[in-house]
């Protein structure tokens, strides 16, 4: 099954890594610059889950991630935060009060962001040979 996700940063590199991973990983991904761009997204078609960057114009992650918990219809939808160094965040307040699952500080990994995600998503991540290739990369 195909899963989809929405990548939120204003910044273009960081944004483009992240959405190349989780590509050749076999998600479909939607990127958004922005919190309000992002929201947008979302409200047009559910992701299985949300990855955000923390401070951005607009929206940040912490309104957006708000926004999404308090929305009926996108309550359930997880929430994986990106933070900048030095920008301490509760792990645990944010995961109770918004669903934020969990919380990276940047820079990372692209291949341990993906692990992330199909951890939380309950994704098998024995990987084949094919995957493994693909992960490398």
């Amino acid at each position: 099954m195909v899963k989809n996700l929405i990548i939120c940063d204003d910044e273009p590199h960081i944004l483009r890594a992240a959405e190349l991973k989780f590509q050749r990983a076999g998600f479909t991904v939607r990127c958004a610059q922005d919190g309000q761009e992002a929201w947008e997204l979302i409200l047009a078609g559910h992701p299985d889950l949300v990855i955000t960057d923390c401070q951005m114009p607009r929206m940040t992650g912490i309104q957006l991630a708000q926004l999404i918990h308090d929305t009926p219809e996108t309550t359930r939808i997880p929430v994986i935060m990106l933070t900048g160094k030095g920008f301490e965040l509760s792990h645990e307040e944010l995961r109770r009060r918004f669903n934020i699952l969990a919380v990276l500080n940047k820079p990372f990994s692209p291949r341990d962001l993906l692990r992330k995600v199909e951890s939380l998503l309950g994704i098998d991540c024995a990987p084949t040979e094919t995957q493994a290739a693909i992960r490398a990369t």
